[in-house]
């Protein structure tokens, strides 16, 4: 199937337009004209081979939301017409334990991501969702609920669903006061969800200009990192705290925070992060990561979030403008996603 898109040609190179075959659909396959395709900061990490690995040429994007225009005669549950979202991985070896359980993105043999990975049966390059099409297996496809408005649906796909499941696995729900660090693309929607959960959000930043998004988003009380006294308010009085930040900061700090045998969940990928095992140990505090979740708990995410009425805050932009929108978001200027509008 011929596609059109935007590719990194090579390492930090700027996106330009891209020509590509994809797999022709088989009997278990959803094909999916793309309406909207979220930018996370990843894309840009790849685009960069940050963490050693990337394949050139590149075409980004894990947060797609689109219009299926063909299914084979085996799926079931999705058909022409309906809205379609593919986030972050479109294969699994699906016998492992983990598969089995639901936990497709923690396949044992390594899960086959969206962009940058290889298809399995055929080894060709898998591209993302900076393109006109997509085709994946109907397992890896998740409906979308009619209630979401479909632009502000596609950073669900990962920001949601990468804050969502480690609010849900600690058990983040009324009665409790949990910490939530930085207001960026991931901690905005982290502060949506866990108030919807019922939990006290206070909000960390080191952003005074933030206050007031963040308050508006949800968060009962907003904290300046930088203000000591403020912090110590907080010693010992945290049930969780889910850390988005991946800029270099001092993790002791919310560590503190943490009242004993609670939680502080990092998201964020921080060069040179330093723990004081002391500051563990005191208080049997845990300091754990999260990445993604699986698809079962994906599609409960998108329920979740149109029962409550949650989506991203964004701007919409063409692809054209997507090397604009990559130097906007190094310098951290969109509140707080950007999702290219493939109808431009």
């Amino acid at each position: 199937m011929q596609c059109h898109g935007y590719c990194a040609p090579h390492q930090a190179a700027e996106l330009v337009p891209f020509e590509f075959e994809r797999r022709t659909p088989g009997n278990n396959d959803v094909t999916v004209e793309i309406l909207y395709c979220g930018v996370c900061h990843s894309d840009l990490s790849f685009v960069n081979n940050e963490w050693g690995f990337s394949r050139y040429p590149l075409v980004p994007g894990h947060e797609i939301v689109g219009r299926v225009t063909a299914v084979g005669d085996k799926v079931v549950g999705l058909s022409v017409g309906d809205l379609a979202a593919i986030g972050c991985l479109i294969d699994s070896c699906r016998v492992c334990g983990r598969c089995k359980d639901g936990s497709e993105h923690l396949c044992e043999q390594g899960s086959t991501q969206t962009y940058n990975g290889l298809e399995r049966v055929s080894g060709r390059p898998t591209y993302g969702g900076y393109s006109d099409k997509y085709v994946a297996d109907q397992r890896f496809a998740l409906r979308v609920p009619r209630t979401l408005d479909p632009a502000r649906a596609a950073p669900l796909l990962c920001a949601g669903i990468t804050t969502y499941s480690p609010l849900r696995r600690w058990g983040v729900g009324p009665g409790q006061r949990i910490g939530i660090v930085g207001l960026g693309g991931l901690g905005h929607l982290a502060t949506k969800i866990a108030r919807a959960m019922g939990a006290d959000v206070v909000l960390f930043t080191t952003s005074p200009g933030k206050v007031e998004d963040a308050r508006a988003l949800g968060a009962c009380d907003v904290v300046i990192s930088t203000d000591q006294e403020k912090m110590k308010r907080y010693e010992g009085g945290l049930d969780f705290i889910l850390d988005t930040v991946s800029g270099v900061h001092d993790i002791g700090a919310y560590i503190r925070l943490l009242k004993s045998e609670a939680t502080l969940c990092m998201l964020g990928i921080p060069d040179n992060l330093t723990v004081q095992p002391m500051s563990l140990i005191a208080g049997r505090k845990v300091l754990a990561g999260s990445n993604i979740g699986g698809l079962r708990e994906t599609q409960e995410m998108l329920d979740f979030c149109a029962k409550h009425g949650i989506a991203a805050d964004i701007e919409l932009i063409a692809l054209q403008n997507i090397n604009t929108a990559f130097d906007r978001l190094r310098r951290n200027e969109v509140k707080y996603r950007f999702v290219i509008d493939m109808r431009k």
